[in-house]
């Protein structure tokens, strides 16, 4: 089952990952912004993943999708699955601040979610949010996903644990 390599809403452009992202994603991962995945990351920290973003895609046939508004990469959106007998983990990152408050992940999220679960007809996706991280469980919550009483994986110790499935109203 393969994802549509490019998907758009009213003000974003969803798309496969590009060798001209890395900047953009190199100074998000230097950033205070990725204290809630373990961050700040230095350049080859950077490097190494974003080739995850990017591989993800060939080794899976699906994966984040870098938003694109305006020309400009701003954040990612979408899938990983880094062990394929577990459901796919669901993430989205605004890379600059700049573009909080305007609903753009939200968006972002909720046309990938309508790809996976409604087009391609997957049945969940598992959400880990950081308690603290306020912006995410709100989207987490607006996109339909269900809060649970799952331990955190151990990768992720003290997440919040959703699932999003695809029975769950848009």
């Amino acid at each position: 089952m393969t994802a549509a390599t490019t998907l758009t809403t009213d003000r974003l452009i969803l798309r496969q990952p590009q060798a001209s992202d890395l900047p953009a994603y190199t100074a998000y991962c230097a950033s205070p912004r990725t204290h809630f995945v373990g961050g700040p990351f230095d350049t080859v920290k950077a490097f190494d993943k974003f080739a995850a973003i990017a591989g993800h895609w060939t080794l899976r046939g699906f994966g984040r999708y870098i938003m694109e508004q305006d020309g400009a990469p701003i954040g990612h959106v979408g899938p990983m699955q880094l062990d394929a007998t577990k459901p796919a983990e669901f993430t989205w990152t605004l890379w600059d601040g700049a573009y909080e408050g305007r609903g753009l992940a939200t968006e972002a999220a909720c046309r990938v979610r309508d790809h996976l679960l409604g087009d391609l007809g997957w049945p969940e996706m598992i959400i880990h949010v950081m308690p603290d991280n306020t912006g995410s469980i709100a989207i987490a919550q607006r996109i339909g996903a269900t809060l649970t009483d799952e331990p955190a994986p151990e990768w992720y110790d003290g997440a919040l644990v959703y699932h999003l499935r695809a029975e769950v109203p848009a």
